[in-house]
């Protein structure tokens, strides 16, 4: 669940889309609108869409030096295809990394 403010909750997984509010429209903790699949309006949060995307674990600062070397990786592999070639253990390597970087480590301090 998702604390949007104003003693309102949603689910992660039903938000779908959120809108910062224009200056002339925010004011007395009114930030974001929050789209949430199954409500026909818009709920007003009085959080931050980044705030709610980090409670939802959308975290882009740490993701984007992951996205890049995945960007990298794409690129070298179409160059390298389109000259015939490719070298398949780097890239398999590269993957591999990519693929580790990309999955959590269980959290050892968790209790359940």
């Amino acid at each position: 669940m998702i604390f949007l403010g104003f003693g309102k909750y949603a689910r992660a997984d039903r938000i779908y889309a959120l809108e910062p509010l224009p200056e002339g429209e925010r004011g007395h903790g009114r930030r974001t609108r929050v789209w949430i699949e199954g409500v026909p309006d818009p709920i007003v949060a009085s959080r931050t869409e980044r705030t709610i995307l980090h409670d939802m674990g959308h975290d882009t600062a740490a993701n984007s030096a992951l996205v890049d070397e995945a960007l990298d990786l794409a690129e070298r592999l179409a160059e390298q295809a389109q000259a015939g070639r490719v070298d398949l253990t780097d890239l398999g390597r590269r993957a591999r990394r990519l693929l580790e970087a990309s999955t959590r480590a269980p959290d050892e301090n968790k209790l359940f």
